[in-house]
């Protein structure tokens, strides 16, 4: 059975734009008339490399800042941050998953997850998160004295899943978080995903350009050129287990 998600919004974008500067020409990257994303749910961006997936990703997690628009977060209005600020947001409430692994190569599996608690509780309170406890959610409770070397891409990947839980977001974003695995090892990492967003009650936003991956979520929205062009609910969400591409 897939996560129901909360009544409330997570996020809210209403008429946001990102915009840059090329030579004398401006370049709109993405424009979101308006987008609400529940606690608890799951979606898939799905759209061609250009698109504007990860820009809007950027925009969601705080790491950038939009052109203009308001973003809200939680009833927070996160858009005009400044900088230092924008930090301070992203270290609390948000956890990061990209299409590479990111992780610190001279520390241990444990070792990588315990450094995210720590930077987690630089500014407050420390999250109750045991790293070792995060790998065995994530089926490596057995690897976690294990250098990333030692590792399987598909390992490393569910070692970045459980860092991203360290501080106990409301809010996972995947960047092509399977781009560069197999198949098998792909799956191991969406069933991953989708066991913190039902545990955990965290939202899942997973950017992608395959879409079969898209069947897992509670909704998919197709970007094309800066702009959301469709979405629907997915009824019965697919189990990662059972997903092909």
């Amino acid at each position: 059975m897939s996560a129901v998600p909360g009544t409330g919004n997570l996020v809210e974008m209403r008429d946001v734009r990102k915009t840059y500067q090329m030579g004398e020409v401006e370049v709109q990257a993405l424009h979101v008339a308006e987008l609400d994303i529940k606690c608890g749910e799951f979606v898939a961006i799905l759209g061609p490399s250009g698109s504007g997936k990860t820009t809007l990703l950027n925009l969601v997690g705080g790491i950038d800042a939009p052109t203009s628009g308001s973003i809200l977060f939680d009833g927070e209005e996160i858009s005009h941050l400044n900088r230092r600020q924008l930090t301070l947001f992203r270290r609390e409430n948000v956890g990061f998953v990209f299409q590479f692994f990111n992780l610190i190569p001279t520390l241990t599996a444990e070792e990588n997850v315990r450094f995210a608690v720590d930077l987690a509780s630089r500014d407050g309170d420390p999250p109750d998160r045991d790293p070792a406890h995060l790998l065995a959610k994530v089926g490596l409770g057995e690897r976690r004295s294990h250098f990333p070397a030692q590792l399987s891409g598909g390992e490393q990947q569910r070692v970045a899943v459980a860092r991203a839980l360290a501080k106990a977001p409301k809010l996972i974003l995947g960047d092509e978080p399977t781009g560069n695995l197999d198949f098998r090892t792909g799956k191991l990492v969406l069933s991953a995903l989708r066991e913190v967003n039902r545990e955990e009650g965290a939202a899942v936003v997973l950017v992608t350009h395959n879409q079969p991956l898209a069947a897992i979520a509670d909704r998919v929205l197709q970007l094309r050129d800066g702009e959301i062009t469709e979405q629907h609910i997915n009824a019965n969400p697919v189990d990662p287990e059972d997903v092909s591409w």
